[in-house]
């Protein structure tokens, strides 16, 4: 535990961004997974519903700093990539 005024400050803050961090990165996860399920339903609106909605949590994540934007741009492409190998 610090003892100085500042780094008390500090680690508060670190672990509110950290709490901050995991929600977002866990709804990219999750909004993943629910197109991958959409994905194996065969529902071709339902896939692009979902995909709409995981495109949607990872650009939310880049605006707030969470990930940085080509993480964003690799995890979306690699989405879409999974998307037509499986559809065929």
């Amino acid at each position: 535990m610090p003892n100085i005024k500042s780094a008390i400050k500090r680690t508060r803050t670190t672990e509110r961004n950290n709490l901050r961090n995991k929600t977002y990165k866990s709804a990219i996860k999750t909004a993943k997974n629910h197109v991958l399920d959409s994905l194996k339903a065969k529902s071709k609106e339902e896939v692009i519903a979902n995909l709409s909605k995981a495109y949607s949590a990872i650009d939310r994540a880049v605006s707030k700093g969470v990930i940085h934007k080509n993480t964003a741009a690799r995890k979306k492409s690699r989405l879409a990539a999974t998307i037509v190998r499986l559809s065929s």
